[in-house]
């Protein structure tokens, strides 16, 4: 028996492994079981319909976009792990940014389920426990609300230093929610001083100026042609409107995003003065400030701390206290 007949052997008696198949520019994805990478390559070219013209196909993380050509990696790979498959010429692409926070970008793929969200957001703790400050209020529910047991075995972390780790989620928030209040009661307060302001001008101006050049002054608009579009998102334009303090709800590549905007047409899209929008944006980039700032002192705090590469998570600031209930 010859070592190629016994190779043969050995890959049909390999066990078969679940995976997730798509195309780079289609979300339909296929599952597909299969024992080694070559299995997964021929199947890949039949179920997505590829073009015999076009392959050579190349496999490549939906994640990260690293190529997956040797054996041995394949099979170290866990199950339903997501495969891209690209044609020949094809390359892998991903949403990409310039800031210090590229963490925060996505692959193509949208996130399919509440567990994979949280998962998400643990593996970015997971990589460097700072980033709890760049996270938005959402992300901050998310995992105060993921059971003790999951998120542990997440982290690989016992289930006491995770109840300190959620504690430390809910002062964070309970901290914004205490800033949101807070900037409530000073707009409230600012918006009566302004109406009580507005009511003693408009009386003089109707002791002093006619009626007819009242009705010209201040018009607040211009004619400067066709509105300027904005580039946010209908979900970020929503929160910009309709949350109180909208930038302590909003992530941090949410926050710059917003600074990027053009005022005219950030006011235009949210039908407020430039003033207003002037002042958003104004506000944004204190808060996103804050956060890059308060992420610069934990990372001089873990450079100083014993020559470790990161800090053990009971040391971490803040996390040895537990939040008052």
């Amino acid at each position: 028996r010859g070592p190629r007949s016994a190779g043969r052997a050995a890959a049909m008696a390999a066990p078969l492994k679940r995976c997730l198949l798509r195309r780079r520019d289609g979300r339909e994805q296929h599952g597909v079981a299969a024992s080694c990478l070559r299995e997964l390559r021929d199947k890949a070219s039949v179920i997505l319909a590829i073009d015999k013209a076009r392959e050579p196909i190349t496999l490549v993380l939906a994640e990260d976009g690293t190529i997956v050509d040797d054996e041995d990696y394949f099979l170290c790979l866990p199950a339903n792990t997501k495969f891209v498959a690209l044609a020949k010429n094809e390359k892998w692409s991903s949403k990409s940014l310039d800031s210090g926070t590229a963490w925060l970008s996505e692959s193509g793929d949208e996130v399919d389920s509440a567990a994979e969200k949280w998962k998400q957001l643990a593996r970015q703790l997971k990589d460097d426990l700072s980033n709890i400050i760049l996270m938005s209020e959402e992300d901050l529910q998310v995992l105060i609300d993921v059971p003790h047991s999951d998120l542990a075995e997440e982290l690989a972390q016992s289930q006491t230093k995770i109840q300190v780790l959620q504690d430390t989620l809910q002062q964070v928030l309970d901290r914004r929610e205490e800033e949101r209040q807070s900037r409530q009661l000073l707009e409230l307060y600012l918006e009566a001083l302004k109406n009580e302001d507005s009511i003693l001008s408009k009386v003089a101006e109707s002791e002093t100026v006619p009626r007819k050049e009242m009705d010209v002054v201040d018009t607040g608009t211009s004619s400067t042609g066709p509105s300027a579009k904005t580039a946010l998102s209908d979900q970020i334009l929503a929160a910009l409107k309709e949350k109180p303090v909208p930038e302590l709800c909003l992530d941090s590549q949410d926050l710059e995003l917003v600074l990027k905007e053009d005022t005219q047409a950030l006011a235009l899209a949210l039908r407020w003065d430039k003033q207003k929008a002037e002042a958003l944006q104004q506000a944004c980039d204190q808060e996103l400030s804050k956060r890059l700032q308060q992420v610069q002192t934990l990372h001089s705090l873990r450079s100083t701390s014993k020559g470790k590469k990161t800090l053990p998570w009971g040391d971490y600031p803040g996390l040895s206290s537990k939040r008052k209930k």
